[in-house]
């Protein structure tokens, strides 16, 4: 059972205030952290971004951690016209991916070509899959300040947590498990390398790209029926595209948006503040989405 709670101030959430944190609208985020802890644990669930979001955007030493196809790029048989043609697609979709002056509908085409290109690219060489897990575990940890904490928090309160990817998900499998937390509340949605006779033949269909990762790609699967009553959702990204992971979720949901910024800050701020409930700069922990959980938890008896 739950009992009544109401969040007063935003400031008494104090991983708000130590940590640079922009609001829009506060009176919203009370009303959304005020039903979130009304409704408890049994109506919650979690959606997360993985690159930049579950792993951090720098280092201590600003050095920029991989990106779970840097981290398959590492594998010592990609062959080098694999990586070469990778690459040139990057630098010309990327500018596309990010470019604020084209629209969604475009974006979204070309993202999809960019994907059918790299498709093709992967396809046709022997690939052993343990490689990843090899590279994986030479990596530093590099994820997030506290994501141990608030996944376990979360698998111990049987929180459904799913991680949705337009990265590669063999390698988001395997840095989970590296650093022991692919628990099993957690749910990877993503991309994953299809294979025949021992070589690479693509990705296994559906494509997830950066628009349209939301929880209409898994409308009809037995994920989606297990969690669909969980209308209460604490949702993390670090891209515009991650703000709409929970689209396809009912309109009565209450979501709560929480949006990590750290390139261009001052470009994309206003951005920023327009997609998620509340954006924080440079953060590079989970002090924020821990202590959203812990409150919630509080409230249970």
């Amino acid at each position: 059972m739950t009992k009544p709670f109401k969040i007063i101030t935003i400031a008494q959430v104090k991983a708000m205030s130590k940590a640079r944190c922009e609001i829009k609208d506060g009176d919203r985020v009370v009303n959304v952290i005020n039903e979130l802890i009304c409704g408890g644990l049994k109506k919650l669930q979690v959606l997360s971004d993985f690159d930049f979001t579950i792993t951090k955007q720098h280092m201590p030493d600003e050095r920029i951690p991989p990106t779970s196809f840097g981290l398959f790029n590492s594998c010592k048989s990609i062959p080098r016209h694999v990586l070469e043609e990778t690459d040139r697609l990057y630098r010309i979709y990327r500018p596309i991916e990010i470019d604020p002056h084209i629209t969604i509908q475009e974006k979204t085409e070309k993202m999809v070509e960019w994907w059918e290109k790299s498709a093709e690219v992967f396809k046709g060489f022997p690939f052993n899959p343990d490689e990843i897990d090899e590279v994986a575990a030479e990596s530093s940890d590099y994820l997030r300040d506290g994501v141990h904490e608030l996944f376990n928090d979360l698998n111990n309160n049987n929180v459904p947590l799913l991680v949705f990817s337009a990265g590669l998900g063999d390698c988001v499998v395997s840095i989970l498990k590296q650093f022991n937390v692919l628990l099993p509340n957690v749910k990877v949605v993503s991309n994953f390398l299809k294979y025949k006779d021992g070589h690479l033949d693509g990705f296994i269909p559906p494509i997830i790209h950066i628009f349209n990762k939301n929880e209409q790609v898994l409308k009809g699967t037995e994920y989606y029926d297990s969690v669909h009553n969980r209308d209460h959702i604490i949702l993390m990204g670090d891209s515009l595209g991650d703000a709409e992971m929970a689209t396809g979720v009912p309109s009565s949901s209450h979501v709560l948006k929480i949006g990590f910024l750290y390139d261009h800050v001052e470009l994309n701020l206003q951005r920023y503040m327009d997609a998620f409930d509340i954006v924080l700069i440079n953060d590079q922990t989970m002090d924020l989405p821990k202590a959203l959980v812990s409150l919630i938890q509080s409230n249970e008896s």
